[in-house]
């Protein structure tokens, strides 16, 4: 696939992210693989992949898209998602077609910056890259450094924005109107109807995960409306 495909493959669709907890029996690379094929199946442009096993499990059985990552608790840094360029190439040797970055402006581990990540990234393994933000100062940032595509994915999950609640409508339509590069709707979407006002209001496409493939969390909510004791 060329990079305009890519790209272009995504617009107006819906992107699934396929993942699970480190400790869940569903956290596991063929299961993964047939969440996202399943996905796709039903007409999502493409799928969110974390880990080179499960990148790698699911470009076996998916064609279109794989936006890639890998979640990284690194000392001295709050960046875990891709945080350095050993990361990203691992991801991209497992077959994604777009590597996902944190590009927020908190400090990085060592000395690496988001612009030489994503130099490395285009220069060296040819690969385009999405830029998980969570502020407009550090989309625009992102883009100037090279982004091809710019999420909202950690809008609500830094220090920054902690008192903000996903999903961040407001930062999209900021981002819509001052970027020239896509703009992607990811983090909180959890009905098909959000999802619709994601695109409506400038989205060029929309990741879902936990709504659709969170199990784990989702069967959590209903167990515990069951302990929940009854009204009198």
């Amino acid at each position: 696939m060329t990079d305009s495909f890519v790209i272009q493959s995504l617009q107006g669709g819906l992107v699934v992210s396929c993942q699970a907890p480190a400790q869940s029996p569903l956290h596991e690379p063929s299961v993964i693989a047939a969440i996202a094929q399943a996905s796709i199946f039903q007409g999502a442009v493409g799928v969110r992949i974390d880990t080179p096993a499960h990148v790698e499990a699911v470009r076996q059985r998916v064609d279109l898209p794989i936006i890639g990552l890998w979640k990284q608790q690194l000392a001295g840094s709050d960046v875990y998602i891709t945080p350095q360029f050993i990361h990203a190439q691992a991801i991209a040797l497992a077959g994604a077609d777009i590597i996902a970055i944190d590009a927020t402006l908190r400090p990085r581990p060592e000395a690496e910056t988001v612009m030489s990540l994503i130099q490395h990234i285009h220069d060296d393994l040819g690969k385009l890259v999405m830029a998980d933000v969570d502020t407009v100062e550090g989309a625009i940032a992102a883009v100037e450094a090279g982004a091809d595509i710019v999420g909202t994915t950690l809008y609500g999950y830094t220090a920054e924005t902690r008192h903000l609640k996903p999903p961040g409508f407001d930062l999209l339509k900021q981002l819509v109107a001052r970027l020239d590069a896509p703009v992607v709707c990811e983090g909180g979407i959890a009905t098909p109807q959000m999802v619709r006002q994601a695109l409506d209001l400038g989205a060029y496409t929309v990741v879902v995960g936990t709504a659709i493939t969170g199990i784990d969390l989702l069967v959590q909510s209903y167990v515990a409306a069951c302990r929940i004791p009854p009204s009198t």
